[in-house]
């Protein structure tokens, strides 16, 4: 049953492959056929159904223990938990790309069902560039990663188990959701593809691909934010971003695809930046290939890495530079078409989000640069050099800054133009409030807190423009959901700025050695150890420990825990945080010392879950923008915003 089980995946998923490429040929040869156009959306459904078939084989072989694939022995453990031998299937390299496979297919089909959205030749083309992506993935996945790969006769009694680290409920969640934003950037890509080829991107084009962008960023900002809430609580130091590479694999397409959240809004209600929103389409979708290559190159060495052969490398590079060149080809060659003579002022929401834009490509170039350049460096001279936290935080902190600023402005904007006395009343009330706010925090607080202080301010800003514009738009008339959702991204934005400022400097950690009804104080917080007992896990023995936290009346029991897995031996660290709005507190066991002594760190970190929070409202903030009726039956109404959309370029 297990080899029957294995061989349909490895030929469905190459069966898929033959539907992809199909695709591709029937979209591109004639895109202006209606008959054509109806094919192609039967294949490209075909293309999930057999994704999905190769999918749940790969899902069947790990939940059955079949560890004559060497993708299973390598992942999975006869001892592990069937949830975690599910999401076992994208804790590894072979798997995750099948992941990566089937959210493709998915985000095709999701195309297919607004096929009356679209002109034929739109659609045929968007589907076609689609198919294209999809046939180099699965080519990469059957020639240099077969998941199906076995290793016949030498099959082992057991697998070697899962990485501990991603043995946690983050593995789960985490990857997919990444991943979705990660591949949904394909989407406006193909768009944009589309758009060169027919030689038009005009303000209706804009209102089709908006909705693309918001959710592939809306599941990418929640793939990110999941991954660091994950790291915070599972590595056990507390921290919630250490600028690694594979962190910034994920930050750089964000930036670029943040970028072109903005861009694309501005060219579909003033016909404007076109140009520039067709490059970021690129930017973005090519960003997120470039990622793909710094995890499965094998120039990493991190739990994110997911590879270490040359060849995968090679091949990624390869195709990275075909997709990427070709499209910035066929950009240079068309881009002269989409130049746009709208005029608009300095002090107008077009000229904002222009700096809005340069910010955020500055600040993907100082992350670009603090990741590829040790990468570089260490593969020309084979010497290493190192761009830690400091050399991020000196650069991408005051970027982060002005564009704070530079978004606190926009609701006081108009298009095309502001009165200067709206200007003028805004410095005068609202500047009038923010001074005053930063006379009290300097007052309040000790001159070294001066990042608490721009925190609280730049945050303020913020949200009292966004309040106020949000409190006069609905009492005069109904906001779109369009702008409820980039008032609430913003608010969003807000919080985690808020949030990031008081954590990174107000946080108290201590190392200290504790012994059995040994107590620490920190700060507010009484902390006595109680001591430390053994507990039988499925897969693991634990070591855990029992604290007691006193915070004034308020008594509370924590358990973090030292695990080691049976299977490999790993010894993990297990914190236990209790979790407020206000503020978390951390324990987490190092090792043991002499006696009954143990190692122990803890922390108090306040207002670290307004990071996360911020991220949450800033992809709700996405999510609710889909779903403006304006994006709905666009077809219907296609004709008469043809010539609407004309006129406004």
């Amino acid at each position: 049953m297990g080899a029957q089980v294995a061989e349909l995946g490895y030929f469905s998923l190459t069966l898929a492959g033959v539907l992809a490429l199909t695709s591709a040929l029937v979209g591109f040869c004639n895109p202006r056929h209606e008959q054509w156009a109806s094919h192609l959306g039967c294949l490209v459904v075909g293309q999930l159904v057999f994704v999905t078939i190769s999918f749940a084989a790969l899902i069947w072989s790990f939940v059955s223990d079949d560890f004559s694939i060497a993708y299973v022995a390598n992942h999975s453990n006869s001892l592990l938990p069937w949830y975690y031998k599910v999401s076992a299937v994208w804790g590894g390299h072979e798997g995750s790309f099948v992941l990566w496979i089937l959210f493709l297919c998915g985000w095709s089909v999701l195309v297919v069902l607004r096929r009356n959205n679209y002109p034929v030749s739109i659609y045929t083309r968007v589907l076609a560039t689609l198919a294209v992506l999809n046939v180099g993935f699965i080519c990469f996945a059957l020639f240099t990663s077969d998941p199906f790969a076995r290793l016949i006769p030498m099959t082992p009694q057991d697998g070697s188990d899962l990485n501990p680290l991603l043995q946690d409920f983050g593995l789960i969640v985490h990857p997919p959701m990444l991943y979705a934003g990660y591949v949904g950037l394909a989407v406006p890509f193909a768009f944009a593809i589309a758009a060169m080829l027919e030689g038009k991107a005009d303000a209706l084009w804009a209102r089709w691909v908006r909705p693309w962008v918001n959710s592939s960023w809306a599941f990418l900002t929640f793939g990110i934010a999941l991954g660091s809430w994950w790291a915070y609580y599972e590595l056990g130091w507390g921290g919630w971003w250490f600028w690694d590479p594979s962190e910034n694999a994920s930050f750089m397409p964000w930036l670029a695809a943040t970028a072109l959240l903005h861009s694309v809004a501005v060219t579909e209600k003033r016909g404007t930046f076109k140009s520039w929103t067709l490059l970021l389409s690129i930017a973005g979708f090519s960003l997120s290939l470039l990622g793909g290559f710094i995890i499965r190159s094998g120039i990493l060495t991190s739990v994110h890495a997911f590879a270490v052969d040359p060849e995968r490398g090679l091949y990624i590079l390869i195709f990275l530079a075909i997709i990427v060149g070709g499209s910035l080809l066929l950009y240079g060659s068309r881009a002269g078409k989409f130049n746009s003579a709208v005029p608009y002022g300095l002090w107008s929401r077009e000229f904002f989000v222009l700096v809005n834009n340069a910010i955020l490509m500055l600040s993907l170039a100082v992350v670009m640069w603090g990741t590829l350049s040790p990468i570089g460096y260490e593969a020309i001279s084979g010497g290493r050099i190192s761009l830690g936290p400091p050399f991020f935080n000196r650069f991408f902190v005051p970027l982060m800054i002005v564009l704070a600023l530079a978004v606190a402005f926009v609701p006081v904007l108009n298009w095309k133009r502001t009165n200067k006395a709206r200007i003028l009343n805004f410095c005068a009330r609202e500047g009038a409030i923010l001074f005053t706010v930063a006379l009290l925090v300097a007052f309040i607080l000790r001159p070294e807190t001066v990042s608490v202080a721009t925190g609280v301010i730049v945050s303020l800003a913020i949200l009292i423009t966004h309040i106020k514009d949000l409190i006069i738009r609905v009492k005069t008339t109904r906001p779109p959901l369009a702008y409820l959702g980039m008032t609430l991204a913003h608010v969003g934005f807000a919080f985690s700025i808020l949030g990031v400022a008081v954590t990174s400097t107000q946080s108290v950690e201590k190392d200290v050695r504790m012994e059995p009804q040994g107590q620490v104080v920190m700060g507010e917080l009484n902390v006595e150890f109680l001591g430390v007992k053994t507990i039988q896990g499925p897969n693991y023995v634990s070591q855990q420990g029992l604290f007691t936290v006193r915070d004034g009346e308020t008594v509370y029991e924590l358990r973090p825990e030292k695990r080691r897995y049976v299977a490999s031996g790993s010894v993990m660290t297990e914190a236990a945080i209790d979790a407020g709005l206000l503020a978390d507190t951390y324990i987490s066991l190092g090792e043991p010392l002499e006696g009954d002594a143990w190692a122990v760190r803890l922390h108090y970190k306040p207002l670290v879950r307004w990071v996360w929070l911020g991220a949450l409202l800033m992809g709700l903030g996405g999510i609710v923008a889909v779903f403006d009726v304006r994006y709905r039956r666009l077809r219907q109404r296609l004709k008469g915003r043809v010539g609407q959309a004309g006129a406004a370029a």
